[in-house]
């Protein structure tokens, strides 16, 4: 368990290395470029100049380099032209909000995938598998922001029941609670059809295994058989495939996000990019990459404790 862990840890300080690195030298490798992303297309020769020479952006990419590194383990992680705020305060705001979105949509995800690939994978080829198989299929087919329009369409515009945006903001006249549905609903139907395909393909390669038929040849009940010999094996290989959604939900979700005009990590992500905020998308992309490698990382430790054949090696 140490060694995995120490090889994990190590995996993810080198990843966020390099990736910081690249992600920072494309966007100052360039002096001059950099002075007019922050200044803007009007900026005169001479403003660059003094901003380049100010900010020191005549010196070497990696010198440079290493004194933003060193503001990340200090939490100074520059200043967004953006937002015309301190980035740090601006990354934690919208992760917060993106978090909200995700503890919720994952909290309906994880037992509603279960339930339903179970019940799918219990009795192969049965009207009910096709029918929750069909269903999963075609609501991860279904792009988000197709599904967005579609259900703000009928629920904000048609019918009046819920707000077409989530700006969190409670000025017109609708609660935080509401303003929350549509962009969870969303979620949840792109993200749900994938786990349940994934528990429905773990569960129905158990039931197929020697000791199930032992299990149904000694007279045990139906769902001692699930509950006891099948469900537990079948959900090892989907629990990794659940907590690697955690990495959808907070950095993947931009488009669910600009839809409802969310105030959340992936929109300012994209507006940084369309900005060229230079600080705000260098600090925003070292905590995707933390995030993704974060996931994957107890993505592998759950399936090592829960698998004994690979915890056992």
């Amino acid at each position: 368990m140490f060694v995995f862990l120490s090889r994990r840890l190590l995996f993810l300080v080198a990843t966020l290395l390099v990736v910081s690195f690249l992600v920072y030298l494309l966007n100052e490798a360039a002096p001059g470029d950099v002075a007019r992303k922050i200044l803007g297309p009007y900026a005169t020769l001479e403003q660059i100049a003094l901003l380049t020479e100010e900010l020191g952006l005549n010196r070497s990419v990696f010198i440079r380099y290493g004194e933003w590194l060193g503001g990340l383990f200090t939490g100074d992680l520059g200043y967004s032209t953006l937002f015309k705020a301190p980035v740090g305060e601006i990354i934690w705001d919208r992760l917060a909000n993106t978090a909200l979105l995700a503890v919720i949509a994952f909290a309906l995800i994880v037992p509603l995938s279960i339930v339903l690939g179970v019940a799918a994978g219990m009795r192969e080829s049965a009207a009910l598998d096709r029918s929750i198989s069909l269903a999963s299929i075609i609501t991860t087919s279904i792009p988000e922001f197709a599904s967005g329009v579609f259900l703000a369409s009928i629920f904000a515009i048609w019918l009046g029941w819920l707000p077409g945006t989530s700006t969190l903001v409670r000025d017109g006249g609708w609660s935080i609670t509401s303003q929350l549905v549509l962009p969870v609903a969303v979620m949840v139907l792109y993200d749900l059809g994938y786990v349940v395909r994934m528990v429905r393909a773990s569960m129905a390669d158990v039931m197929r295994e020697p000791y199930i038929r032992t299990a149904v040849l000694k007279g045990l009940s139906w769902p001692e058989v699930v509950f006891r010999h099948a469900l537990r094996n079948a959900l090892i290989a989907p629990f990794t495939v659940i907590l690697l959604q955690i990495n959808y939900l907070v950095t993947g979700v931009v488009v669910v996000e600009m839809i409802f005009a969310y105030p959340g990590f992936g929109r300012m992500m994209l507006e940084a990019a369309l900005a060229q905020d230079i600080a705000l998308i260098e600090a925003g992309v070292v905590v995707a990459v933390f995030i993704a490698v974060s996931t994957q990382i107890l993505g592998d430790l759950a399936y090592m404790i829960l698998n004994p054949r690979v915890r056992l090696r």
